[in-house]
C-alpha cells in the first residue's frame, strides 16, 4: 500500500502549545499533524507560505444555525429575550429539510470564513411544525449534517430533547402549537430517535476515528425538560460517551420558575439529577448563585458562554472568571449568530469581565485561545485532539493577516486583541484546505452572502 502523501505549510508564526513561534513547518499526513518543525523561516519546495498568524481551530461550541435568519430584523422595537423569542418561532415554523439545509450550509459557510473549524450544534427543530415526524425522522438533522460536509466544517450534532412547553410554579406547561415540532413527546421516543443517527455513515463514536461528525445529547434546559427525563438524557449521553449539553440560567426568569416549582437553582437541580461533569456543557450560565459557581467548578462541568449573544439579547454577564478560578473550563459560541465571530467572543469573555470587574488582563491570551480552541473542540466530543497545533492532533489551523487595516502594527502575541474575522486568510479542516485568500471553496464572501440572503428570503417574510 503506497504511504499517504504529506502536505507542508510553513508559517512566519504559528501559536504552539508552548507559546507563539516565528518560523514554523506543519507538516500533515492522513488528516493530522505528521510533524511540526520550529526555527524553519526559510520555505522549502512545496510547502505553502502562509504569512501572518497561525492560530489552531477554532470551535464554535454552540450554534443554533437557523438563528442566523434573525441577525439584523429583531430591533425595530427594543422588545425582550421573550419577544425576541416568538420571531425565533416563527422562522423556526418555516423550515424545511431543504430550506434548512441551504440556510445552514451558508451559515456553517460564513462560520468558515470567519475562523471556525468545528461548531456544535444544538439542533431541536426535529419534526413537521405540526409535531408529526418526517418520513426520515431524522431529516432535519441529516440536512445539518450535509451542509456541514458541503461547507468544509467539522460538526457535532447536538440531538436535543424539548418536551415541554414553560416552567412555573404550578408545572411544567404542555409544548404551545409553535414549539410542537420541537418534541418527540417523551424522553423515551427521544432517545430512540436520537440513537437511530449511529447508522448514519458519516457519524463515528470514537474522536479518534475517521469523519467530521460526532454525536452529542442535549437538553434544552430545566424549563423543557422536567426531571427524571433531565436524569435520562444526561445518563444516555454517558452511557454512549456522548457530550451532554443544556442552556442554564440564561435570564432570571428561568431561576425564578425553577425555585417556585422545584425550591432550589437550575444548577442545583442539574446536580440532582446527576447531570453535572467533565462531560457537560453549561451553556451562558449566566445568572448564578457563589455556591452554583463552586458546583460547576467543583464537577469541572465546562461553561460555554456566548458573549455577542449574551449581550444582544441583553442576558446579562456571567461570572467567567470566578468560573474558571472554581476549576470549570471555559468554551465560546456564537448561539444566535448576532455576530460570526471567533474573535470577538475570545474579546467578549475578556472585555465583559474588564466591565465588571475594573480590571485589564483578567485572561491571559493562551487562556483566551485555549476557550476559543482546545476547551471547545473537547466540549464537542473530539477529546483533547483538537484545537491545538501538535504532532498527532487533529490537522485544523486558521491563518489571520498581519497587514489589515485592523492588525496593522499589532505585535503577533496580541493578535487575538486585533484581529476580526475579515482578517482570516486561511482555513483547513482536516488537513483540508477550506478557505484560502480569504476566500471559501463554494465562493468569494460576496457569493457565501448571497447564499445567506437567497435562503434567509425563503424562512422570512423576505
Amino acid at each position: 500500500m503506497t504511504p499517504a502523501k504529506a502536505r507542508t505549510w510553513c508559517c512566519e508564526h504559528a501559536w504552539l502549545p508552548t507559546g507563539l513561534a516565528a518560523g514554523v513547518r506543519l507538516e500533515v499526513t492522513e488528516g493530522r499533524f505528521s510533524a511540526i518543525e520550529t526555527d524553519c523561516a526559510t520555505p522549502r519546495s512545496g510547502d505553502t507560505q502562509l504569512p501572518g498568524v497561525t492560530l489552531p481551530g477554532l470551535a464554535n461550541a454552540h450554534s443554533h444555525a437557523f438563528h442566523r435568519a434573525l441577525r439584523g430584523r429583531t430591533h425595530g422595537d427594543g422588545g425582550t429575550f421573550w419577544t425576541w423569542r416568538q420571531q425565533m418561532y416563527a422562522v423556526a415554523s418555516l423550515l424545511t429539510p431543504e430550506s434548512y439545509l441551504a440556510l445552514a450550509r451558508a451559515a456553517y459557510a460564513e462560520m468558515a470564513l470567519a475562523g471556525y473549524t468545528v461548531v456544535g450544534e444544538f439542533h431541536y427543530v426535529h419534526h413537521q411544525p405540526d409535531g408529526t415526524a418526517y418520513a426520515d425522522p431524522n431529516a432535519m438533522g441529516r440536512a445539518l449534517v450535509q451542509a456541514a460536509a458541503d461547507a468544509g466544517i467539522r460538526l457535532t450534532l447536538l440531538d436535543t430533547c424539548y418536551l415541554v412547553g414553560g416552567l412555573t410554579g404550578d408545572g411544567h406547561e404542555p409544548l404551545a402549537p409553535e414549539q410542537r415540532r420541537f418534541g418527540d413527546g417523551g424522553v423515551e421516543a427521544w432517545e430512540r430517535r436520537a440513537d437511530a443517527r449511529w447508522d448514519w455513515p458519516e457519524c463515528y463514536r470514537d474522536a479518534g476515528g475517521p469523519g467530521r461528525v460526532r454525536l452529542g445529547m442535549a437538553a434544552h434546559s430545566v424549563r423543557a425538560v422536567p426531571t427524571g427525563a433531565l436524569r435520562w438524557v444526561a445518563a444516555a449521553a454517558c452511557d454512549h460517551a456522548l457530550p451532554f449539553h443544556i442552556h442554564l440560567s440564561e435570564q432570571p426568569a428561568e431561576n425564578d420558575a425553577c425555585d417556585a416549582r422545584y425550591g432550589c437553582t437550575p444548577t442545583e437541580l442539574l446536580e440532582a439529577e446527576a447531570a453535572l461533569g467533565p462531560g457537560t456543557t453549561v451553556v451562558h450560565a449566566t445568572h448564578l448563585t457563589p455556591a452554583d459557581i463552586a458546583t460547576l467548578g467543583r464537577t469541572e462541568a465546562i461553561a460555554c458562554f456566548c458573549p455577542t449573544t449574551e449581550r444582544d439579547l441583553a442576558d446579562g454577564i456571567g461570572p467567567a472568571r470566578a468560573l474558571a478560578d472554581a476549576g470549570a473550563p471555559l468554551a465560546l459560541g456564537s448561539d444566535q449568530h448576532a455576530a460570526v465571530d471567533p474573535f470577538e467572543e475570545i474579546r467578549g469573555l475578556e472585555s465583559h469581565e474588564r466591565l465588571t470587574s475594573g480590571h485589564r488582563g483578567r485572561f491571559t491570551p493562551d487562556a483566551l485561545l485555549r476557550a476559543g480552541s482546545a476547551t471547545g473542540y473537547r466540549s464537542l466530543g473530539w477529546g483533547t485532539e483538537g484545537g491545538v497545533l501538535e504532532v498527532g492532533a487533529l490537522a485544523d489551523f486558521v491563518t489571520v493577516s498581519l497587514t489589515s487595516p485592523r492588525t496593522a502594527g499589532a505585535r503577533p502575541d496580541q493578535v487575538l486583541y486585533a484581529a476580526t474575522a475579515a482578517d482570516v486568510t486561511t482555513v483547513v479542516v482536516g488537513g483540508e484546505t477550506t478557505v484560502s485568500d480569504g476566500e471559501h471553496r463554494l465562493g468569494s464572501p460576496a457569493v457565501i452572502g448571497t447564499m445567506l440572503a437567497e435562503a434567509i428570503a425563503a424562512v422570512t417574510d423576505g
